[in-house]
């Protein structure tokens, strides 16, 4: 065994017991977290408004505090752009993480706080390779290179004393000596902030490197893996790294992905794939046993303090949020955190649905403005993801991206739901592959299923294929290629359906 891969094994497991030791009281865990957020914000402009000297209870804290989105935190957030400190949280603020999130802004701005970093996004850098260890105790990962994908960084034009950027720069940025070593490629590539030349030139990098793992979203994987098959002229990725051991995937959904990466990327049963949960705000979750797909650990000291709202008290003005404790399985909530970096019961935008409790682990459901509920459907991401899987899985179909809206009553004619989907593989039978895809989401989804009864509400779906590259021209035109960016699943209007279609005209024309 390699030393530095020997080593890095050894001192990673060393972080087990402290893992183990929140698996085993989640609620004490949380509580001291909780507790040390208080603590730190009592003399932040926040804290005097809201008097966290006073605070007894978590109850009290819940009671007293308004449950916020971007926008109500915005205010606050722009202050700290401009230069004002300690109006959040305890420590300057240095970095801001940009993110285009679900806000009706172009961007987001996340402060990214000392503390954060070091105990929220470098902690579950390190626990997610602690996790893999222990899932595959004789890796050799750490033998050769991991590879990594992110964004760019650039100045604060209004506080030069501060630095904006995907999470992902901004933790690649700050990375100690370390992991600098066992990455790739250096960072002058990483950060390039043309992606087109940074894809190019990431590629030609590493394809002469020995990469053992990659972190990324796995639609810009495929982007990058295709740049240097073209570059190589191989066949599979496996002929360029053929000491390749784990894909660690984030951002989106891996269901619809899973196949193409199985048949086509990594043709091997010795490629694992590991899942984790990390956001501008924060890292939240990792894969703890890759044996269960989709569902991940909830990481609880990484100084975050975790809520959860019902989907059925999102709307409402006072909507009763509930602690770790008092989840139920099986159930969809909206996350709410407090944290480390001064974001107070902040609405995240994602959902997610419990399915253990020892450990607490969880699968990632949707986000709160990215769903179809026209008609009274109620239809999630989590719903969409199963269903177009299932129809690949059915008909040999393989995709590259999707996205789907509604389609309104007119004249009296049912509606239906309006999906653009790009294969990278054809369905063997299109026909089949749809009429798949509405039975499983009928089977999935009993308000969908109520409102496709006889066609009365609901009709059959409308697929339309679009051209390849459809989705990356729209992203491109977007100005959102590369970093955390994602193509939005689902729509309550036809906002993207329309912007897409535009841009699959273009092509064939």
């Amino acid at each position: 065994m390699d030393l530095l891969n020997e080593t890095l094994v050894w001192l990673l497991k060393r972080r087990l017991p402290r893992i183990k030791a929140f698996m085993d009281r989640p609620m004490d865990t949380q509580e001291v977290v909780f507790w040390q957020l208080i603590q730190a914000a009592k003399a932040t402009e926040w804290g005097k408004k809201y008097d966290y000297r006073s605070i007894s209870s978590i109850r009290a804290f819940q009671e007293r505090v308004p449950i916020s989105s971007y926008e109500d935190l915005y205010p606050y957030i722009d202050r700290i752009i401009k230069g004002e400190q300690y109006i959040l949280w305890h420590s300057p603020i240095q970095f801001f993480a940009k993110s285009s999130g679900t806000t009706n802004a172009r961007s987001k701005f996340i402060p990214v706080s000392k503390e954060s970093l070091e105990e929220c996004h470098f902690m579950g850098g390190k626990d997610m390779m602690t996790l893999l260890v222990e899932n595959k105790p004789d890796t050799e990962v750490f033998s050769g290179k991991g590879l990594s994908i992110g964004g760019s960084l650039s100045s604060n034009q209004l506080n030069a004393r501060s630095v904006m950027g995907d999470v992902s720069a901004v933790v690649m940025k700050n990375l100690p000596v370390w992991a600098q070593i066992i990455r790739t490629p250096s960072l002058d590539v990483a950060l390039m902030d043309v992606w087109e030349d940074k894809i190019q030139k990431m590629a030609e990098v590493t394809a002469e490197e020995n990469v053992t793992s990659i972190l990324g979203v796995p639609t810009w994987t495929l982007v990058l893996i295709e740049k240097i098959l073209e570059i190589t002229g191989k066949d599979n990725i496996l002929e360029v790294w053929p000491n390749f051991e784990f894909f660690v995937h984030g951002a989106v959904a891996f269901q619809p992905y899973r196949e193409m990466f199985k048949q086509k990327i990594f043709p091997s049963s010795q490629v694992n794939y590991l899942e984790i949960y990390n956001a501008s705000e924060g890292f939240f979750g990792v894969q703890d046993d890759i044996s269960r797909q989709d569902e991940m650990m909830l990481m609880l000291d990484y100084g975050v303090f975790y809520e959860f709202i019902p989907l059925e008290e999102l709307d409402k003005t006072h909507p009763k949020a509930y602690t770790l404790g008092e989840v139920e399985l099986g159930k969809n909530y909206a996350i709410v955190i407090s944290t480390n970096a001064g974001l107070w019961r902040y609405k995240i935008g994602d959902t997610v649905r419990f399915t253990s409790k020892n450990p607490y682990r969880f699968k990632i459901s949707g986000r709160t403005k990215h769903f179809i509920n026209a008609f009274g459907e109620e239809v999630i991401i989590e719903n969409t993801d199963w269903a177009i899987t299932k129809a690949c899985e059915a008909t040999g179909a393989i995709i590259n991206d999707y996205t789907a809206g509604p389609v309104y009553m007119n004249g009296g004619k049912s509606g239906c739901h309006e999906w653009l989907i790009e294969f990278d593989k054809m369905p063997d039978n299109q026909a089949m592959f749809n009429q798949i895809l509405d039975q499983s989401l009928r089977e999935v989804n009993s308000d969908y299923d109520a409102k496709r009864y006889k066609d009365m509400v609901l009709c059959m779906p409308k697929v339309n294929v679009v051209p390849k590259e459809t989705f990356y021209a729209w992203m491109r035109s977007k100005g959102k290629l590369g970093g955390q960016h994602k193509v939005p699943r689902l729509s309550n209007s036809r906002e993207y359906v329309e912007s897409v279609l535009a841009i699959a005209n273009e092509l064939v024309a």
